[in-house]
């Protein structure tokens, strides 16, 4: 339970100091358009933080730490919730200085988000399992 509180606390500060990076980098540049930075923030607080809140409630009242998927679930899902963040946060930043991407480079990132957005959800299928498996209990 200690450390999915931890891994929350983590992702709260990672989301905050992705908030306070999508301001002052837009404000430094001069930037006022729609960029992909904007989300960097959402998607550590809600994915992140919020979710290992629930997954530390889960541990209390299910003990779901005790399945064989527990280990996988905190590994993958952890891998898909940072690669997303942080495509999010290199396609931003070149959104922000305006750089022109090769389609190459363009299927890279969104290759790797959609990769971590893969990872995501088999982490969500992994927690689902979890709970069924406990509640059978």
């Amino acid at each position: 339970m200690k450390k999915t509180i931890n891994l929350a606390f983590l992702y709260a500060i990672l989301a905050m100091i992705g908030g306070v990076f999508y301001r002052e980098f837009t404000k430094l540049s001069g930037f006022d358009g729609r960029t992909a930075l904007s989300f960097v923030h959402t998607h550590l607080f809600l994915p992140g933080m919020v979710m290992f809140l629930i997954v530390t409630f889960c541990i209390k009242l299910f003990a779901i730490q005790e399945s064989k998927k527990y280990r996988a679930f905190i590994i993958v899902y952890n891998i898909g919730v940072l690669l997303t963040s942080l495509m999010l946060a290199v396609r931003g930043v070149l959104q922000v200085n305006g750089s022109t991407l090769t389609s190459a480079a363009n299927g890279m990132i969104s290759g790797f988000a959609g990769i971590g957005h893969i990872l995501v959800g088999i982490g969500m299928i992994l927690l689902f399992l979890m709970l069924k498996e406990k509640v059978k209990e």
